[in-house]
C-alpha cells in the first residue's frame, strides 16, 4: 500500500482535503478493489483497530458499505443506531460518543442530521472521525467513490472533463461534496435542475448553472443524477413529481438521441420514473452498480489511511 499520509487525521469533508489527498485515496482504493475481487477478500490491515458506526439518521447503502469495508480490513466494529439508543432518552451527542469511546474505540463513522456534527465531535474526542453525511452539508465518501467511478468509466483523470450534476442541488450533501471534489480535480462542473432547487449563489463555487436538461446532456461526459429529497423539503419546490419528470427527468430515449455515450450515475436510492426512467438506470451507459462496488474499496482506503496516521 502507498506509504504517503493524508494531510488530515479526520475525513470531515472534501473541503478539507488536498488534491494530493484525493489521488492518494484513489490509488489506495485501486489496490483494495483488487483485494475485494480475490477469492479471499479479507486482509489484516485493521485487526488492531475498533470502529464505531454511529448513525443518527437512517441509512442502508452507506452503513452497509462501511460495515463491509471494516470487515474486509479485519477491524472490530460496534454498530450504533439512534432509534434504539439513549439518545431517545435525552442523552447528548458528546455523552453518547464518550460512552462509546470508553470502550476503547479508535475510529468513529458518523451520520448525523445536524450540519457540522462531525466537526464538533473532532474537537472534543481523540478518535478519528469519518463523516458519513451531516445534514445538507457534505457526504465526502460518496463524492470520493463518485469521482473514482468517473475516472474508471472514462479511463482518464477528470481534468478538463465535463461533469453535470442533475436534480435536487439545494438539499443535497452529495452535490456539495461532488463540486468540491471535481473542481479540485480540474473538471468542468455544471448543475442542472429546477430554479427552485438550485442554490442562489452556487456559481461562487466555480460551477455553471443550467435549467435545460437536453443541452446539459449534450455538453457533459458524465451525468450524475441526484434523488429528489422530498423528506428534506418543507415546502413544494415544483408542482408534482410527474411534472418534474416531464421537464427534468432523464430517459433512455434522451440518452440514445445524443451524439456521444454519456456515463450515467446515481448515488441511490433511485426514484425510478422521477429523476431517471428504469431503462436509463439499467442501460449500458449506467455505472450505478459499479458505484456500489467502488464504494467499498474507497471506504477501505479511507479507513486504512486514517488508521495509518494513528501509528505515526
Amino acid at each position: 500500500m502507498p506509504e504517503s499520509q493524508l494531510s488530515t487525521k479526520h475525513l470531515l469533508g472534501i473541503k478539507y482535503l488536498t488534491k494530493q489527498d484525493l489521488h492518494l485515496i484513489f490509488d489506495t482504493a485501486k489496490e483494495f478493489k483488487e483485494v475485494i475481487n480475490r477469492p479471499i477478500k479479507k486482509v489484516p490491515s485493521l485487526r488492531d483497530i475498533t470502529v464505531a458506526n454511529l448513525f443518527f439518521e437512517n441509512s442502508t447503502r452507506t452503513r452497509i458499505s462501511f460495515e463491509l469495508a471494516e470487515k474486509r480490513l479485519s477491524a472490530d466494529t460496534v454498530n450504533f443506531s439512534a432509534a434504539s439508543s439513549s439518545v431517545k432518552k435525552g442523552e447528548t451527542l458528546l455523552d453518547t460518543v464518550n460512552n462509546i469511546l470508553s470502550m476503547k474505540v479508535d475510529m468513529v463513522v458518523m451520520r448525523h442530521p445536524a450540519p457540522g456534527a462531525p466537526m464538533y465531535l473532532s474537537k472534543k474526542i481523540d478518535a478519528n472521525i469519518i463523516n458519513a453525511g451531516d445534514g445538507t452539508h457534505e457526504h465526502p465518501t460518496q463524492a470520493l467513490l463518485d469521482a473514482y467511478s468517473m475516472q474508471e468509466a472514462l479511463n482518464s483523470d477528470l481534468a478538463g472533463k465535463n461533469i453535470c450534476i442533475f436534480g435536487d442541488i439545494l438539499h443535497s450533501r452529495v452535490a456539495l461534496s461532488n463540486i468540491y471534489c471535481l473542481t479540485k480535480l480540474g473538471a468542468n462542473v455544471r448543475v442542472c435542475g429546477p430554479p427552485t432547487l438550485i442554490p442562489k449563489h452556487i456559481g461562487k463555487l466555480g460551477v455553471d448553472v443550467s435549467f435545460d436538461v437536453r443541452k446539459s446532456l449534450e455538453w457533459c461526459d458524465v451525468a450524475n443524477v441526484l434523488r429528489i429529497q422530498l423528506e428534506r423539503q418543507d415546502i413544494k419546490y415544483f408542482p408534482s413529481l410527474r411534472e418534474y419528470h416531464n421537464t427534468f427527468g432523464i430517459s433512455k430515449a434522451m440518452l440514445d438521441g445524443l451524439n456521444s455515450d454519456v456515463v450515467v450515475m446515481h448515488p441511490g436510492p433511485i426514484n425510478r420514473g422521477v429523476e431517471l426512467t428504469g431503462d436509463a438506470a439499467d442501460s449500458d451507459q449506467s455505472i450505478i452498480l459499479e458505484q456500489v462496488e467502488n464504494g467499498v474499496a474507497v471506504r477501505m482506503a479511507i479507513l486504512f489511511l486514517l488508521a495509518s496516521r494513528r501509528k505515526v
